[in-house]
């Protein structure tokens, strides 16, 4: 399986349950399955059917080896990959709408329960679908959306490293902490060629221009201003800069709705690194959708972070970034400590917004001690 809104921490502590359909006599209902887990806070659903349907498992077969370590010898089985999806999303709100919608039993409690008789009348899979227990977990948090929310809140600050570039904690110079491959590739690098040149080449006029219609965020107008005069230098941080306007302007959106969202300027591999690495999936009226959700912005803030400490010597304006960003100042911050970045005030650049009290972020050797977000400690003692 794979969960398409993250990574789990601990998945040895996670147990599925697979339920078949029951026409075993019909050619392609008999191979249908629903496969069904659950973590502390959520319900997760995976299927291989219907429009929504992974389509690498029709590319290719997968299996799975087991290996008896006395005989040496390993047994092969077929296998397929199920893309576990969040309880409430997709098809199975349908369901969770019918349940709300259905005759209730009463238990006494002031949340009702669902009658498992009708769930079984709902469905032709096996008694107790996907357990009345199971459903309900996801029903009773729908019933709570502010519960649900607060869960929401305090799982994202707790998984802000999550998110976070690979941090080499056993570099010995800055720029290895933060590897500038790993934030873009080699073939990446070289794709952002052609529409960083405009960048490199642009006349003061043309930047003033571009200044006074905000076609680049405020940071990379400030550094477009300071573009070294060595052609290979200032190549390098047009690439550096582009690449960081196009994260920062991807940010801002929320669905992604169409299959270029940045435009036909950028380059289709480019295109390919911002809806894998930074969007989340999601089902709405049974199609598949790319999301920019909370997590994934806090994921593209910490990867514009690490690109901009690259192109200011590992010392950065965190207040600009945040601006740019549409960011509360608590929340750069978190992230800024969750990469080890040592922060302090600093004067901004004359005619900025709050250009008397900025912060400054600076990535330098040792590595501070990592600490609990301030906003997570807060959480706790509200909780």
């Amino acid at each position: 399986v794979r969960f398409a809104n993250g990574k789990l921490r601990q998945p040895d502590s996670l147990s599925f349950t697979v339920y078949r359909n029951r026409d075993t006599a019909h050619p392609r209902k008999r191979h249908r399955r629903i496969l069904v887990s659950e973590t502390e806070r959520l319900c997760y659903v995976g299927h291989n059917f219907g429009s929504e349907v992974m389509k690498c498992n029709s590319l290719c077969r997968y299996f799975v080896g087991v290996l008896d370590k006395n005989s040496g010898q390993m047994e092969v089985y077929n296998a397929e990959i199920f893309n576990m999806q969040p309880l409430l999303s997709g098809w199975m709100l349908t369901v969770l709408s019918e349940l709300l919608c259905a005759k209730w039993v009463s238990t006494g409690t002031q949340v009702p329960k669902p009658c498992s008789a009708h769930l079984q009348q709902q469905t032709s899979w096996c008694p107790s679908f996907l357990g009345v227990s199971l459903v309900w977990t996801g029903l009773s948090k729908f019933l709570q959306p502010e519960a649900l929310m607060q869960d929401m809140a305090q799982d994202d600050v707790q998984n802000i490293s999550a998110f976070l570039p690979p941090c080499h904690e056993d570099a010995d110079r800055p720029e290895h902490v933060y590897k500038f491959e790993d934030i873009l590739s080699p073939a990446e690098y070289e794709a952002l060629q052609v529409p960083a040149a405009a960048l490199a080449s642009m006349t003061a006029e043309e930047m003033a221009k571009r200044a006074e219609e905000r076609s680049h965020c405020s940071f990379v107008l400030e550094e477009l201003k300071f573009l070294p005069t060595d052609e290979k230098r200032r190549d390098h941080k047009a690439r550096c800069l582009w690449f960081l306007d196009t994260l920062i302007k991807f940010s801002h959106l929320k669905v992604i709705k169409k299959k270029h969202p940045m435009g036909p300027e950028c380059p289709h591999i480019i295109s390919k690194k911002l809806m894998k690495n930074f969007t989340s999936l999601t089902y709405n009226d049974g199609s598949i959708q790319n999301l920019v959700s909370a997590s994934m912005k806090a994921k593209i803030t910490a990867y514009v972070i690490a690109l901009a400490l690259h192109i200011n010597n590992f010392q950065t304006d965190l207040t600009v970034l945040q601006n740019d960003m549409k960011l509360p100042e608590s929340r750069i911050l978190d992230i800024a400590k969750a990469l080890r970045l040592r922060v302090s005030k600093a004067k901004g650049v004359p005619g900025m917004e709050n250009d008397e009290n900025h912060k400054l972020g600076t990535l330098s050797l040792p590595l501070p001690t990592q600490k609990a977000p301030e906003g997570q400690r807060k959480r706790k003692k509200m909780n």
